[in-house]
Formats: structure tokens, sequence, C-alpha cells
């Protein structure tokens, strides 16, 4: 049942969004959302019930389970798949590709991640519409993204990774150029010529990896080089460790690769914003792990030292960009730089701290981002603007509920004990401190240094964010008569993300004890 399941996850939103763009006359623009959020609620139900069903004793992979340092997973090989519920069939047997399709303890996070926020996006739309409308279409593209996504964290081939991996450019590029913002055409178009173009290049760059290693192994298969990983740190090993690494940080992205992330998400509607920061970032932080780690060990702790650089580069450059920032969905789009930073960082140290405090912070981000951008997607709904100098201050006294909203995302993000943002970079923090055997300590301890003022960084800007904006003198910045405080939908769209913002700061290593396999 498990495996049907899984197929199903990635094909019925492909379906329902092709039954959508196709048949406008059986289903109006109105419905749409409405669909949406049924096929969505569908799929969130079901990757729910795989995790769960994952974790009863007979699942093969319960036993390495586990928190890394704590048990007994194999150490020498982070990443490595242990599949629960999987598809194998042949797919294209000339060049030995196959539809292979696998989850386990690592990719289940992140596909019940990517099913809530499609959802949420979904119910969002039931009455918050763009400008521009044509509902059905937005929906539809929405639903083929989620299959993108999904598949890719489930794909156990490397042709079939790249390739659902691509069919979430062409969704994304259409959501940026139709429906962003439309007091800017041109920004809009740029934005999204941008990152259609780098995501590609960096797509061409991690399909000549792939290459590399089917000519060296002859397979594709994820499962199989796992187990027989290509061995050496130098030659054909590290060149296509270097391609992949490359082609992926595009995508999660790490300085200087990030030139598309900024206008990506300042002119991209609020859905589009949500899912590009949420999840779409993910597919290049989860490629790493899933990827490199395990079939190229020996050339990804080569570069290792490398990618930890430019990462802690990221972490200080995004600080420091989103303290010169004037609009908040920009300032949003800067943290995601600095937060991707702390991730690529733990990915580099190798250690089993790093790495699990990756993975949390990939879920943390996923979560706290995403609600940060609803409320940016909010207070840009009322004011026609997200220029913090146009909107003007004292937040708090002319929309209350969405300024502590903000407030509260905003410590959550800076890493405020207590809330999720907090344990995935102690972890990564941590990591950097006691990088594996073979990484240069003294390097990692230098990155760590640097890396901790970038958090401080971090605090400073959301504070000024939240000084600048939410606080002053109600008397001198008036509510504008239209402006109408958190709405119901509203309230049921940013709740579930409020509440795991919680729950994932309080109970933090019996979610890793559950998640994490490395």
């Amino acid at each position: 049942m498990s495996q049907w399941l899984l197929i199903a996850l990635v094909a019925v939103p492909a379906v329902t969004g092709g039954v959508l763009w196709a048949l406008p006359v059986l289903i109006g623009e109105r419905v749409a959302a409405t669909v949406g959020s049924a096929v969505s609620g569908l799929v969130l139900a079901g990757s729910v019930f795989l995790w769960w069903d994952m974790r009863r004793p007979h699942c093969p992979c319960t036993v390495s389970s586990t928190f890394v340092g704590f048990e007994s997973p194999p150490r020498n090989l982070p990443g490595k798949l242990l599949p629960y519920a999987q598809t194998d069939v042949s797919w294209i047997p000339q060049l030995d590709v196959r539809f292979h399709l696998a989850v386990d303890g690592i990719s289940m996070p992140l596909i019940t991640l990517t099913a809530l926020l499609v959802l949420l996006c979904s119910l969002y739309s039931l009455k918050i519409t763009p400008k521009i409308g044509r509902m059905r279409s937005l929906i539809a593209l929405l639903l083929l993204i989620e299959t993108g996504v999904i598949g890719t964290f489930a794909a156990a081939d490397l042709v079939l990774f790249f390739v659902f991996f691509e069919i979430v450019l062409i969704p994304m590029w259409l959501v940026i150029d139709i429906w962003g913002d439309h007091h800017d055409r041109a920004g809009r178009r740029r934005a999204a010529n941008t990152f259609i173009l780098m995501t590609v290049l960096g797509s061409a760059l991690m399909l000549l990896g792939f290459l590399l290693i089917h000519r060296q192994t002859g397979t594709f298969d994820v499962a199989f080089l796992g187990e027989h990983p290509l061995r050496g740190g130098h030659g054909i090993p590290l060149a296509a460790a270097v391609l992949i690494a490359v082609g992926l940080a595009v995508k999660m992205p790490l300085w200087p690769l990030h030139i598309w992330l900024p206008d990506a998400h300042a002119k991209a509607p609020t859905v589009g914003s949500v899912l590009l920061a949420g999840v779409l970032l993910k597919l290049g932080s989860y490629g790493m792990i899933r990827i490199l780690l395990p079939i190229l060990p020996d050339a990804t702790a080569t570069i290792a030292p490398y990618l930890a650089g430019f990462s802690v580069v990221a972490i200080v450059a995004g600080s420091l960009a989103c303290l010169a920032q004037t609009d908040v969905k920009r300032l949003i789009a800067y943290s995601s730089v600095g937060h991707m930073g702390f991730i690529g960082l733990g990915i580099a140290t190798l250690s089993p701290e790093g790495l699990n405090g990756a993975l949390y912070a990939n879920i943390a981000h996923g979560v706290i981002t995403g609600l940060l951008f609803f409320l940016a997607g909010a207070i840009k709904d009322r004011h026609d603007t997200s220029d913090l100098r146009a909107i003007g201050r004292a937040l708090y006294a002319r929309l209350p509920r969405i300024g502590g909203l903000l407030t509260y995302a905003c410590l959550a993000s800076l890493g405020l004990p207590g809330l999720a943002g907090f344990w995935g970079e102690m972890l990564v923090l941590l990591g950097a401190y006691h990088p594996a055997d073979g990484l240069p300590r003294a390097t990692f301890l230098v990155l760590m240094v640097i890396a901790g003022l970038g958090a401080v960084l971090t605090a400073a800007y959301f504070l000024r964010l939240i000084r600048n904006l939410c606080q002053g003198d109600p008397a001198e910045y008036p509510a504008a008569p239209f402006a109408v405080d958190l709405s119901r939908i509203e309230f049921a769209t940013f709740a579930p993300l409020a509440v795991l913002t919680v729950a994932l700061g309080l109970w933090p290593f019996t979610l890793l004890n559950e998640w994490m396999v490395l």
C-alpha cells in the first residue's frame, strides 16, 4: 500500500493541475481554489499517514531513525538512502534510467512540509486573490510545483531527480511573471527571467556531474550508489562533486549565486514567495545531503572547506544586505540567504551535529519564512506596497494582530531560544566547532566565529524592522480606513505555522529523534 500512496502523492497534484488547466468550462475560477485546497489537503493527509506508517516497528528504517550521536547509524556515509516506501520500475532501459521513488526519515519531513505549505497557499487563495485574477491557472501551477518538489524529495534515481527538479522551474517562472507585482511589469518579467536562467544554468552543471558519476559507476541509482560510493577526492569524482555542488548552490542559493533570489521574492505574489522560500530553496540543500555526501564522500570532504567559506560569506552578506533594505519582502528574501548559509555550513562540517542542524534548520526555515512571507503579503495587500517608507510605522496600533504575529515570526527567525529558529543554527555552530575528522578544524573555528557574528547581525536587522515598522506614534501614522486587521482566512492560514514554530522550538530533540536519519 505504501508504494501506491507514494505514487499518489506525486501523481494526484499533477493530474488535478492538468484538469484545472484543461477544463475551464467545468471548473470555474472561484471553484479552483476550493479544488486546490481539497486536493492539497488529501496530499497532506497522505504524507502524514505515510510518515506515521514509516515509524511503526516493522519499518526497515526505524532502527536507524535516531539522532546522530545517541545510537549507531552509519557515520561514514551520512545521507545514505534507507528506503521505506518505494517503487522501482524500468523507465529508459537503454540508459539504465529507472522510475525509482523512495522515502526515508530525511525526505519525509520535507515532503510533509511541502504538502502543508501548498495547502495553506490554496486556503489563502480562497479569499485573498491576486489583482490579475486567473485563479484556476494559478492553482494549477501551484499543484504542478507540488508534484515537482515532492518528486524531487522522493527521487531515488539521478536522472529522475533532475527531471522533477526541472518540473518546478517553468511553473514558478510563470507564477512570478504573470501574478507578480502588478505595479512593475518590467521588474517582474526581469525577476522571472533571471530566476529561470540562473536555475537552468545550475541544473545543466548538475546534470553534467550526474553523467560523470554514471560514466564511472554505470548507474544512476541513488540507493545503489549509497552502498557503493564513488571514492576518491581528486580527478573525476572531484569534478563531479564541484559541478553538482555549484548546481545545487544556485538553488539554495549560496553567495555569489544568490543574485536571482531578492528580485524573485520581491516581485512574486504572496503564495509564490511562500513556496519559493519554504520549499524550493530546500531542493538544493536536500540534494547536497542526499547526493553529494553518500555518493561522493571523499570529493565532498575535499570541497567542504570551500563550501563552508561561501556559506559563511552568505551569512554575513545576507545580514548586511538586510540592514540596508527599505522593502519588507526584499529584507525577508535576503534573510533567507543568510539562513541558507547556516544550512550550507552545517552540511560542510560533515559532522553529526552539523548535518542534523542543517536538516532541522531546513524545516524550521520553511515554517518561519513561510509565515513571514504570508505576513508581508498581508501588509502589502493593505497598503498596496511593501516599501517600509510608504507603509509607515505604528503597525501595533493600526494592525495589532498582524503586527504581533510579525514580531513573533521575526523573533523566531533571529533564533530566540524556545522557538524553531534556535536549534538548527545552534547545532550548526556546534558542528563547526567539531567538524568531521580530516577537515581543517582551525579553519572551521574561524568560520564558526564569523557565523556567530552573522547571527548577531540577524538579530540586529530583525529588531530594526520591528522598531521601524511596528513601533511609533499612532497619531503620526493613523490607520487607513480600509485597513482591516487579521481576517478569518488569514488566521486559518497563519495559525498552523505559528503553532509549529513553538512546537519545533520546545520539543527539538524529540522531533530530531523522530525525523532525522544519518
